[in-house]
């Protein structure tokens, strides 16, 4: 008798021995092992889907990954402060990789020909040539009309393709000196082209600037001036250890969902004969957990990124700054999983997720629709009206009209070079409009609306109850699970091994 519980030398049933009292005791402890392992696995699984303040009051366990998303919030937003603010002082001609400083113009022209409108004579020699001319800072200043009445500016409209101006500029930036840093000095390769390849009588100019870091060469700066970069790359530092212990903390809390599920599956297969439905199965993949793994490396690339520009290796602000931003939108949005613990605040997601399915299978119909209408416009009336030129500005056309703006400019705008073309545009935007904003807008919000009126329903009347939360409601109470258990084996409790001898443990 030890502390209330008897200890007896008894023979039990063993997979090495083989039967020793009887096929009843083999199967009253046969179901009493069942019975356990199914009570574990349903104490697992609810634990698994309490919020972290009922993990806490049942197990004592700290809600590390809730603290560790209240942290990054604060320090994820404020490190995207002042990362594209970039403004420069003076700026001067650069020199070019040839050490030439000035303006480089290069034109492209087919080689050779002649070209009669009135007689329709044509003669092209499709061969391309670049011719190049560099005109330096002496020149420039002096009268333009010196260098423009050169031979290499009357220009041949029929046989010209590019024009390209290229230059550089170099700039330093003295803003830096306000945060008690140095200043930092850029490099810009800027590029202006001139493009006539369509021949449409419409030259199209497009501009394109590179910027560079360089070191800065006599600094002379009077002053208690300090360099703090040091500080914001530890800064940056800790925001990436805090995302890689949000990174660990989930992807383990994934991976233990997983094997919980595995454990599930295998039990109700080997109990009730049948799979578990789908939606049960996708319960114990939690869709918060991915969204978070995937803003913690967007923040860990981006502080990367973040500390290489800082330390003047790098410019790739573009890169850096989606990374930052969507990391940003990212965290910002997982917060609304624990909001979704009350019943108040858990509405929009609720809804969310009960329309998504249909809204996706809506849109994938809808969608055919729409670039059905996107090829026709491009295809129809690019030659007529500038925002069908291009696909991608055909759809952003469309979606426009779709929300209601720019409706009277896209229907002004239409060239009437053609009555037909014109009738067909007439009846293209008013079909489009007609079909997408009274039907296909309005079933789409019905589908959304539906989906609120349900959850709205279950939150008075109650939720369905799927195959798993009927496994869970099961044995709710320590005494009812005690009370069955006790029905097959009156007092025994469980079976411990102590070496290499077998005891039931019996509690008076």
């Amino acid at each position: 008798m030890t502390r209330g519980r008897e200890v007896l030398d008894l023979p039990v049933w063993s997979r090495a021995s083989g039967p020793s009292h009887g096929p009843h005791c083999r199967d009253a402890m046969a179901h009493l092992d069942s019975e356990v392992k199914e009570e574990r696995l349903r104490e697992d699984l609810k634990f698994y889907f309490m919020n972290p303040c009922e993990k806490f009051r049942a197990r004592q366990q700290i809600p590390w990954k809730l603290g560790l998303q209240i942290l990054k919030i604060v320090m994820v937003t404020s490190q995207y402060h002042r990362l594209g603010n970039l403004s420069l002082g003076t700026l001067g001609y650069g020199e070019k990789e040839d050490n030439r400083v000035g303006l480089k113009v290069c034109k492209q022209h087919y080689k050779k020909g002649t070209m009669f409108p009135s007689n329709e004579t044509l003669n092209i020699d499709s061969d391309i040539e670049i011719d190049c001319i560099h005109l330096g800072l002496q020149a420039l200043s002096n009268n333009p009309q010196d260098w423009k009445n050169s031979s290499f500016f009357k220009l041949e409209f029929y046989r010209l393709l590019q024009i390209e101006i290229s230059f550089q500029l170099k700039g330093i930036d003295p803003q830096t000196i306000y945060s008690r840093e140095l200043p930092d000095c850029y490099v810009f390769q800027n590029m202006i082209t001139f493009d006539n390849k369509a021949h449409s009588g419409k030259i199209k100019i497009y501009f394109n600037s590179d910027a560079n870091i360089e070191e800065c060469k006599d600094l002379n700066i009077s002053g208690s001036i300090q360099r703090n970069t040091q500080y914001v790359l530890v800064f940056d530092a800790f925001v990436i250890v805090i995302c890689l212990a949000s990174l660990i903390l989930c992807t383990r809390s994934i991976v233990l969902a997983l094997r919980l599920r595995k454990r599930f599956l295998n039990f109700f297969l080997e109990k009730y004969k049948r799979h578990v439905c789908n939606t049960d199965q996708w319960e114990f993949v939690n869709g918060w957990y991915v969204l978070v793994i995937i803003s913690d490396l967007m923040t860990i690339v981006g502080s990367i990124l973040k500390m290489e520009i800082k330390a003047k290796n790098l410019t790739n602000y573009d890169l850096c700054s989606i990374l930052l931003g969507t990391s940003t939108l990212l965290v910002w949005v997982g917060v609304i999983r624990y909001l979704g613990y009350f019943q108040a605040y858990n509405v929009l997601i609720l809804t969310m997720q009960a329309s998504l399915p249909k809204v996706l299978r809506f849109c994938a119909c809808a969608g055919m629709i729409y670039l059905g209408y996107t090829f026709c416009g491009w295809i129809v009336l690019g030659p007529y009206h500038n925002k069908f030129e291009k696909l991608n500005t055909v759809a952003e056309c469309l979606f426009s009209l779709v929300n209601g703006d720019d409706m009277y400019a896209t229907f002004a705008h239409i060239q009437q070079k053609s009555l037909l073309v014109w009738l067909f545009s007439r009846l293209y935007l008013y079909s489009f409009i007609s079909l997408f904003i009274y039907m296909i807008l309005s079933l789409f919000i019905a589908l959304i609306t539906d989906s609120y009126d349900t959850i709205k329903k279950y939150q008075k009347n109650g939720f369905p109850a799927t195959d798993l939360q009927e496994f869970l409601k099961e044995c709710s109470s320590k005494e009812k699970c005690q009370q069955e258990s006790s029905a097959f084996l009156p007092r025994i409790c469980c079976l411990r091994r102590n070496g290499s001898d077998d005891h039931l443990i019996l509690v008076n």
